[in-house]
């Protein structure tokens, strides 16, 4: 499955998206992230940069939940 991407929304708050479609939201980025990785524990969730670049689009993303491991 694609990243889970958690983007700053209109009014302060953060949704965290898969496939376009929203999965969690909260009022910061890490607790829109920590309720999409219980959502999805397998998915990578990446943050987008509150930075823009000229064309209004986030630059980079950074790392915030990888995939949670099997115990052996």
């Amino acid at each position: 499955m694609p990243n889970v991407i958690v983007e700053p929304e209109e009014g302060g708050t953060f949704a965290a998206t898969q496939n376009k479609r929203v999965i969690a939201r909260g009022d910061t980025q890490l607790k829109a992230g920590e309720k999409a990785h219980e959502i999805r524990p397998n998915d990578h969730v990446v943050a987008a940069r509150v930075r823009t670049i000229a064309d209004g689009e986030p630059d980079k993303f950074r790392h915030m939940f990888g995939p949670k491991r099997k115990a052996r």
